[in-house]
Order: C-alpha cells, then structure tokens, then sequence
C-alpha cells in the first residue's frame, strides 16, 4: 500500500500535540507499520541512537509507542538552543553548524529538501506516518519560511487534524482563528479537531462544538480529558509544567513517596527525562534556582545547554550556597554539565578559570563555544565502589550515552574511564545519560536512600513505558473518534 499521512497540528506550543501523535502511533501500530516524524524540534532533550545519531527525545518516545526503532528521519531537524537567539544545528542525527535564529532561515530551502528525503525514506519503511507540527500552526510572520507547519503539510498534502489546548482559555477562539488563518491550500486539508485537556462535563462544550462545526465545516473528533501522563515528558513545556511540581500520584501509596529529590532546575537545563524514571519511586522535585533547596534526601544537578552561564546563575541565585551548605551529610549527583559544574575548575574557550563547587576533583575545559557538544556516543561501563550505591553493584553493567561538551579530567574514575567521586562518598558525577534507566543502579540508589531515611524499600510496581502508552490510547480511543481518524487517512 501507499504510505498514508496524517499532520497534528496545535493552536499554541505544548496544546498536547506530541501526546496525540503518541497514541496515534500505538493505536495504529497495531495495524500496520507506524513511524511518527517531526521535521523540526527545537529541543535540549535529545537521545542517541545505537548508530550515534542524535534526535530530539519527543520523536523517540513516539517510536517507541509505534514499536518502531528511532532513526534520524523521524526528527531531521534538531535546533539546540545555546542562547536566546543562537542555536547548534543537528541534521540527521549529525552536527551540522551552529547558527543564529536569522542565518538558519538563510538555509530553510536547504532543510526543505532534507525533510523531503527524509519523508521519503520513511515511506520506504513504513505504511503509516503521523507528523507534529511545531508551535502554533497559524504562525503568519513565518509563513514564508516555516517548514515544521505550513512547509510539511504543503509538501505531504496530508489531511489535518488541530488540537486546542482548553486549560490555557479561548479554545474555540483559537481552533476557529487557526483555521482561518492557515492557507487556503492548506486550510482545506483540515478535517477535524481535538479540544485537549478538559476537566468536567463535555455536555457543557457541546453548543460551542456544533457552532464551530457550523461555522467551518470541520467536525470535533473529540474531547481528550486532562489527566495524568505516565510517560516520559516529551518537551520543555511539558516538563516545566509538571503538576504537583514532579511529586508521584497519591494512588501510587509507596512509603519510598518519603524520600525526596531535588532536581535543580537550570535555565538552560537540558537531557531532563533523566530523573522522571525516579518519580514512581520517590518525590521528586524540579527547584527553581531562586526558590528554597528544602531538605531533600538526594540533590542532582542536570545537564544544562548553557554550563558556564547557568553555573553563574547558581551562583548569584544563591542556589549554589544552599547546595554546599547541604554537602557532607546530603548524597548529591551531578548529570552531564551537572557533573562539571561540581568540579574544582571550569575553563571557557577564551581561556577564562571560573570556579566550580569544588566538590569533585575534576577540572572541565571547553575548547569551543558554550553549548557546543562532539558527536554523542553510546556507552557501556562497569561501576566501580566508591558511594554506597555504587558498592552494592560492584562490578555491573551500567549503560547510557554521553554528549560531550567539555573536556573532563578526573583522577578516579568511577565508571571505568568515566565519573568521579567525594573522598566521604557522597558526591558522585558522570557524563552519562541515561544513568538512572539502569534499574540495578535506580534500586541500589533507591534502598540506600531509604534505609538511610529510615524508612522502607518498596520493591517497583513494574509499571512500564508501554503499560504507559496503551494507558494513554485507551483514554484516546474512549474519547476520541478514532474510526473517523482511519476514515480521514483513507485506511481500514
């Protein structure tokens, strides 16, 4: 059969089009062969694949929804901010150059031509493709040079479904003037929408959906309910407005809900999927560099895009004086630049010396400017004893990837050729991302914390990512027409 396509397209950044492409994915992967795609991601969230290729994290998790292996062409197109206006450019899975927001759209008929090969080997594999835009769709100041909305749905001509986001006010204002806006080529594409979020009684919605229907000629397909993702954060937006500030469900009643983590919460903070692994085990919290530390039983330091400029706001936050005031009787890990900013020196491409925590017995240089990261790569080490944690899997496997963005130096390391450790035992840094997927270190880590609270250790629910995804496409398929969704894209 001929590849069939469907585009999401969304009102406004984070109306919930990454969690529909998602279920999508799933629900379709059980007919056929679904891959999702992206043309352009905007992300410091980005994963490695097995070949070294980097992607933004969102296309990886709907991969992993559809059951299909991330590859580079799901995502061509990764922009890794490096400042307000500056971003690296990686192109399949491959640095490609570091660019200002306005030389990038000196290039956009390049990356057109990349997001139509890359559309094309897609077809090659699969039978199904359900792209995301990026955004608000009906972003008129870039008609001319947007590839990710406007530039995908005229290259593909594929049916359109938008997504309004009700939580954020004015749906029906918002579905209604993106429709209106949007081309009159790409306007007549249109064929549904989905209203995302609501909380209530969908019969109070009911007169506003017929006299949107009336007024465009496109029917709601549905009404998605807010409720709790139990999968990974696919974007910044998502991440940040976490409810509860990270904490666990209530329902999930685990006394290791006692212990608690602090995640600091860089402006630049990049790879933050990292710790969302621990949230079914512990309360963990994302701290503002400006709000109080509390008293956490674990403080983690994560990667950030921008090392030497957020280590510097650790600093004037006064974030960096609450997280030395706690070291010597609280664990702390360093992820990534978490790591480096631990050390006892960093030094920048201009040979500046800034200070790190001085935690660590490290020093970073970064021979190229901030934000800049080598070609990422998959790792695998054994763990060597030097946290408590650590000892109790003495010799084990650990894997990850690491995204080099400095130059470390370390006397001891602890992973092999990679990490470093405190003489007491309680400070701990790695390159490596992806640290705490590895259960036998997320257990031994999670025990340690415990007995050390003084509390229980509960063994894992064995709640999986997929157990998240069909979780996530039975709440679709229960509000959501989805035989009109097969309809639209000519499928049975």
């Amino acid at each position: 059969m001929d590849t069939k396509r469907l585009l999401i397209l969304g009102t406004s950044s984070d109306a919930g089009k990454s969690s529909i492409v998602t279920a999508v994915c799933k629900i379709m992967s059980r007919d056929y062969k679904t891959a999702p795609f992206k043309a352009q991601n905007m992300s410091l969230n980005s994963w490695v694949n097995p070949d070294g290729k980097e992607i933004s994290y969102a296309q990886v998790i709907q991969a992993w929804a559809a059951g299909a292996d991330p590859i580079p062409e799901m995502n061509p197109v990764v922009l890794k901010p490096k400042g307000d206006s500056f971003s690296q450019v990686i192109v399949l899975g491959e640095h490609y150059a570091d660019r200002s927001a306005g030389n990038y759209y000196e290039s956009i008929d390049e990356m057109s031509a990349i997001l139509d090969g890359a559309l094309s080997k897609l077809d090659e594999k699969y039978d199904v493709v359900v792209m995301e835009g990026a955004g608000g769709a009906a972003e008129i100041n870039l008609y001319d040079r947007d590839i990710v909305n406007v530039g995908t749905a005229r290259i593909t001509n594929a049916p359109i479904i938008i997504v309004g986001d009700i939580e954020r006010g004015g749906v029906f204002a918002s579905l209604y003037g993106t429709y209106m806006l949007l081309p009159e080529d790409i306007q007549k594409n249109i064929k549904g929408f989905i209203i995302n979020k609501f909380r209530g009684d969908p019969e109070i919605l009911r007169p506003g959906l017929k006299q949107l229907e009336e007024m465009t000629g496109v029917p709601v397909l549905g009404i998605m309910p807010y409720f709790r993702l139990r999968i990974p954060s696919e974007d910044s937006m998502s991440f940040r407005e976490k409810e509860g500030a990270g904490t666990v469900p209530d329902e999930k009643k685990n006394s290791n809900n006692s212990v608690e983590i602090a995640v600091i919460q860089f402006p630049k903070i990049s790879h933050f999927n990292d710790y969302e692994i621990l949230e079914s085990q512990a309360r963990v919290k994302y701290i503002d560099i400006y709000d109080s530390l509390g008293a956490p039983d674990l403080i983690i330091l994560p990667g950030s895009g921008t090392p030497l400029k957020d280590l510097e706001a650790l600093r004037e936050s006064g974030m960096a004086d609450q997280i030395l005031s706690k070291a010597g009787s609280v664990p702390i890990i360093g992820i990534g630049e978490g790591y480096q900013m631990l050390g006892a020196k960093l030094t920048g491409p201009d040979g500046k010396i800034i200070d790190g925590l001085g935690l660590l017995d490290i020093e970073t240089v970064y021979e190229k400017e901030e934000g800049y990261s080598e070609k990422p790569v998959r790792v695998s080490s054994k763990a060597k004893g030097c946290t408590p944690y650590l000892k109790a899997i003495w010799g084990e496997t650990v894997d990850g990837f690491n995204v080099y963005s400095g130059k470390v130096t370390t006397k001891s390391p602890v992973f092999e050729n990679d990490g470093a450790c405190s003489a007491d035992g309680l400070v701990l840094g790695t390159s490596m991302h992806g640290f705490f997927d590895n259960k036998n270190l997320r257990v031994a880590l999670l025990k340690y914390l415990a007995e050390k609270k003084g509390v229980p250790y509960v063994e894992e629910d064995g709640f999986t990512i997929q157990d998240g995804f069909e979780e996530l496409a039975q709440v679709f398929e229960k509000n959501v027409d989805v035989e009109a969704i097969y309809k639209i894209m000519g499928l049975k």
